[in-house]
């Protein structure tokens, strides 16, 4: 798999993913057209695919403009058929092929109800949309707290090695965040200087490595004892410490 990261909008990603082998190209959600187009001319891809991760605005408004000058297929969840409709619809347990890459798809509701996952296991790369960012994890819309915990639980099973490709550059307010949590966690102070250190070079920080996730993003550690210690919510469940740390990052 070859990748292609590029901006769009005021902080969103764009992602080309590319087969050599097949010549096949996946745009993952597509934020802007032209930042998309500008991305297919300077790799010199041909689109072939777009996978929409979830329905709002800013990772679908570009796909119809796109497909009218590309005439991509579009995967989407089953559960956004009426937002982006005339595509061909996955749900959790699903397959889905870009030539001969392969990627699982997990429903990953809690940012919104429609999103998904796409995990490409045989190249360690995982693109979780606006589920889970560097260092922090999508909002939660309306109760569905329990449901973006289960999401993240997911994620946990996956590989250490698993590179994580993300909706938007939030890391700097990220850290700092979670540095008001845990202060005094090694792997997270890392991380935080080198995000300071990679924006600071008006480089980006995605892709992260997803076992410096479950080091230091605090939202990945909500099951374990000494996050509950830290909120004072000792036995707590990790669904509840969630909870707490989503609030409190809401208010943050």
């Amino acid at each position: 798999m070859r990748i292609h990261q590029y901006p769009c909008l005021s902080d969103n990603f764009g992602v080309l993913i590319h087969d050599p082998a097949t010549g096949m190209t996946a745009a993952i959600d597509v934020p802007e057209e032209a930042a998309t187009l500008a991305a297919l001319e300077e790799t010199g891809w041909k689109l072939s695919h777009i996978l929409v991760t979830h329905s709002h605005a800013d990772h679908i408004q570009g796909i119809p403009a796109l497909v009218a000058k590309t005439g991509a297929k579009v995967i989407a969840p089953e559960k956004a058929r009426a937002a982006v409709p005339g595509a061909s619809y996955v749900k959790d347990g699903d397959t889905v092929s870009v030539g001969n890459l392969s990627a699982a798809v997990h429903e990953a509701p809690g940012h919104c109800a429609d999103h998904v996952i796409y995990h490409f296991a045989g190249n360690n790369a995982l693109f979780a949309g606006d589920v889970l960012f560097a260092l922090g994890c999508g909002r939660v819309f309306g109760e569905a707290y329990d449901d973006m915990w289960r999401s993240l639980a997911k994620i946990l099973t996956m590989p250490d090695a698993t590179q994580v490709y993300f909706g938007h550059e939030y890391t700097l307010s990220n850290a700092k965040f979670a540095l008001s949590i845990e202060p005094d966690n090694a792997a997270l102070k890392t991380q935080a200087a080198r995000a300071e250190t990679t924006r600071a070079k008006g480089e980006w920080t995605a892709p992260t490595l997803l076992g410096d996730e479950k080091a230091a993003n605090p939202f990945l550690r909500a099951a374990s004892p000494e996050m509950a210690v830290r909120l004072n919510m000792a036995g707590a469940t990790p669904a509840a410490v969630f909870r707490e740390l989503r609030e409190r990052k809401n208010r943050f």
